[in-house]
């Protein structure tokens, strides 16, 4: 009878009065001991007020259930579609909402709706995923900044798929730890080409000395990279890497020269199509022949394997007499192997002037370290 009662005044009543009315009903339906009969005569009553001409009721209604498990789940989903000031209440705070109701709204709804669940309190995984798809910018970097979100290593690399090329959105990938290897490759690239186009540098440098430095640092930081990946990513960066063209013989020398034993190791695998268990037997023990039979099956002319095998030779000599400076010492003697050869191959001889601009920047860079402990012990 009371709920009768309420329907019929709230044909006439004024819209303040009937807000506070649906407030306090709502809040009844919650937290009131009712029968079952008056239960659902309260529910088809909180129904009712969804078609309620003014936003100010249905608002009122959103405040009442927002946060609350037990409200109506059909009355929560179509405040979820209202107006956006009503929608962005339940979606912000409802407990009722799953992840597929979420998800559902992410593909139809606007950068608000995204922004708003990339806010909530708790975002699950497929929710992450869905807003790593389809949002833009805004909502991304609202994801990225909620400590509560459970984004995946596939969601932060889609991110950096997408939009790799914004600023804020790099660095906030770049500041998380689970941001797989290949996708903070794929960021470097980006962080390299937008120096490149710097308007001082323009102007300081020439163009050419711009694209070598851009490439120099590029390959320090792939390297680097490479250094500190976990091993089960390693395949993953490994065949990143070969599908844009960067497992080049300079590359990898350079990879062996300065100890990224691992990366090279995987690196091998993946262009000679041998099991791992099979390649790095070779390369810790293996014999001359075997050694270029293997970077033979990379690809790699036989003078270009050579230089390899010798390479390996040299680690295994460093690794036995622990020498301290491994990358400084290999580097140097490969230069003076390569030098050694009557003829040496254009790929070769290329390989010989990279090899000896490593070892000029370990020297450089030894001498640094040097100067730092002296003057500090001083």
């Amino acid at each position: 009878m009371i709920i009768k009662a309420f329907l019929r005044w709230a044909e006439t009543a004024r819209t303040s009065d009937k807000a506070r009315a649906a407030s306090m009903l709502a809040r009844a339906y919650l937290h009131s001991a009712m029968g079952g009969e008056e239960r659902q005569a309260a529910g088809l009553a909180l129904t009712y007020l969804l078609d309620d001409t003014s936003p100010v009721v249905r608002l009122a209604l959103a405040e009442a259930l927002a946060m609350a498990s037990e409200a109506p789940r059909a009355i929560i989903l179509a405040l979820a579609e209202d107006q956006p000031q009503i929608a962005t209440t339940v979606i912000a705070l409802s407990p009722v909402l799953e992840d597929g109701d979420l998800v559902d709204l992410i593909g139809r709804g606007d950068g608000v709706t995204r922004g708003v669940i990339a806010s909530r309190q708790r975002v699950s995984r497929p929710v992450c995923a869905a807003l790593a798809e389809v949002g833009d910018v805004p909502e991304l970097l609202l994801l990225l900044e909620n400590g509560e979100a459970s984004i995946t290593r596939i969601s932060l690399r889609r991110m950096a798929e997408r939009f790799g090329h914004v600023p804020e959105i790099r660095n906030g990938l770049l500041l998380r730890d689970d941001l797989p290897a290949d996708a903070r490759h794929r960021l470097v690239g980006h962080i390299t080409a937008a120096l490149s186009t710097c308007a001082l540098v323009s102007a300081t440098l020439a163009p050419s000395r711009i694209e070598r430095l851009g490439r120099e640092a590029d390959t320090m930081a792939t390297l680097a990279i490479a250094g500190t990946v976990a091993h089960d990513e390693l395949p993953i960066l490994v065949e990143h890497l070969r599908a844009a063209g960067r497992l080049t013989p300079a590359f990898l020398i350079q990879a062996l020269c300065c100890g990224r034993l691992d990366f090279f190791a995987g690196a091998v695998v993946n262009l000679s199509g041998l099991e791992e268990r099979r390649v790095r037997p070779i390369l810790a023990t293996g014999r001359m022949h075997a050694l270029r039979a293997l970077f033979e099956a990379c690809g790699l002319d036989r003078d270009v394997a050579m230089v390899f095998v010798d390479a390996v030779f040299l680690w295994r000599q460093a690794a036995a007499s622990g020498a301290a400076n491994g990358a400084e010492s290999i580097s140097g003697a490969l230069v003076e192997k390569i030098d050694g050869q009557t003829r040496p191959h254009a790929i070769v001889s290329e390989i010989r002037d990279m090899v000896e601009q490593l070892h000029r920047a370990d020297l450089r860079s030894n001498a640094r370290a040097y100067a730092i402990k002296a003057s500090l012990a001083a």
